[in-house]
């Protein structure tokens, strides 16, 4: 018995050893670890709450991201689950016209958005007693009024515009007029710049369109080019009797069927000027406003038959800024028609109505023969349209489809001449129609 018990602490004794020695390497690896102890309650600092108790979620549905709520910054920052969707917005809209009444002022000029339709423009031509552009004016030299009452100018420029152009041909003109004006189109072409559009229009006893509004190259150069090919009229002597006259069959110079001679009258011939000028005026109102609108009639100037009388044409043109200008070729071209030319017979038409049209807007006609003269025009007027004063201001007076009379004059201190020979002479349009013609 004495034996066991020995062999027994022996064995303890050897247990005990081993233990040791298995438990020294690991504390040999952690000589500075030290024991965990949790940290005493803060004087200044309230101890943390305890993390609340998670419930079992319901089949199918992620715990770590509840409906309706978005994700913990704990859960997004430790990369674990990706975050979920934001929460869709709710957007109210009501029906126009109907928000509510009590915005702040700040919030109401946040969203309105004024467009001022009281404003006119008026290009004006400024030229010297010799008939050139006089250039170097200031604003301060102009005074505008409307309707006798001056008004203050709020835009100036001196600097040219961009053109668009609707080129006018009568081909109603006796035949060699128009081969005359034919063999000019090469030069008509090169007086635009690169940067204006050009239409062209013919018209005699009705109007056509050839070309639409285009940059200037080689389609304007072509229509011009096929616009060479046309013809004018060929002057004769009217047949009024005999066998092949408008009478009918006659025996001794009587009708068979008329007791009476009659008498028998050659009939005109229709030279629709206004409508021309219509068509080419409705389409440029649909051009840019930033451009110079111009209407380039090279004619005659007669008129007869149209259906658009000369008062309706006027509303448009004034009603869409288009300045007429115009080269007096034939018979108008002819020296002391211009002495002529102003009279007008009800009834009878105009002998030539161009210098009507150009007056009232501020354009210029101008009236040349020969086919040298008539090429040295274009490049004139052209100039003449694009490099004009441009003056801008704003009218009190409430729209209207009356008419508004525009007067324009140029105060030039160093001038000396008198009152009926000014030093200047100043070309601009008559007046305007706030409206827009129906």
């Amino acid at each position: 018995m004495g034996r066991v018990m020995a062999a027994l602490q022996t064995a303890g004794k050897l247990a005990i050893v081993l233990s040791f020695l298995a438990f020294r390497p690991a504390m040999a690896q952690q000589p500075d670890q030290k024991p965990s102890i949790p940290d005493a309650p803060s004087t200044s600092q309230p101890p943390a709450p305890a993390p609340p108790e998670l419930k079992p979620a319901p089949p199918g549905m992620n715990p770590t991201n509840p409906p309706n709520q978005a994700p913990s910054a704990s859960s997004s920052d430790s990369g674990d689950t990706p975050p979920g969707p934001p929460p869709p917005m709710k957007i109210n809209t009501i029906p126009p016209g109907s928000a509510p009444k009590s915005q702040s002022p700040a919030q109401d000029q946040l969203f309105q958005l004024r467009v001022n339709v009281n404003q006119v423009v008026v290009p004006v031509r400024v030229t010297d007693e010799s008939g050139h552009l006089v250039s170097g004016l200031l604003s301060t030299d102009f005074s505008v009024y409307e309707d006798g009452r001056k008004q203050a100018l709020n835009f100036f420029t001196s600097d040219p515009f961009a053109l668009s152009v609707a080129v006018i041909v009568d081909l109603g003109m006796s035949d060699i007029a128009v081969q005359k004006v034919n063999d000019t189109f090469s030069t008509l072409a090169g007086s635009f710049a690169g940067f204006d559009e050009v239409a062209i229009y013919t018209y005699s006893t009705s109007v056509s369109q050839l070309a639409d509004f285009s940059a200037v190259g080689r389609k304007l150069q072509g229509v011009l080019n096929g616009l060479k090919t046309k013809h004018g009229e060929v002057p004769g002597v009217p047949v009024t009797g005999g066998p092949l006259g408008p009478q009918g069959p006659s025996v001794n110079g009587v009708p068979i069927d008329s007791p009476t001679t009659p008498v028998s009258t050659p009939s005109k011939q229709s030279h629709v000027l206004n409508d021309a000028i219509l068509l080419a005026a409705r389409d440029l109102g649909k051009r840019p406003k930033d451009r110079r609108k111009i209407i380039f009639v090279i004619s005659d100037g007669r008129e007869y038959r149209s259906d658009a009388n000369y008062a309706t044409v006027l509303q448009v043109l004034l009603s869409n800024e288009i300045l007429v200008y115009g080269v007096a070729v034939g018979s108008s071209a002819i020296p002391g028609y211009n002495k002529v030319e102003r009279l007008h017979i009800p009834g009878q038409g105009y002998s030539n109505i161009l210098p009507k049209y150009a007056n009232a807007t501020g354009g210029e006609v101008l009236a040349e023969y020969s086919r040298t003269a008539i090429e040295d025009v274009y490049s004139r007027i052209i100039g003449d349209a694009r490099n004009q004063y441009t003056l801008g201001y704003m009218t009190r007076a409430t729209p209207s489809d009356t008419r508004r009379e525009v007067e324009i004059r140029v105060d030039r201190p160093g001038c000396k001449s008198s009152d009926l020979r000014p030093c200047v002479e100043v070309f601009s349009k008559e007046g305007y129609y706030p409206l827009p013609a129906r």
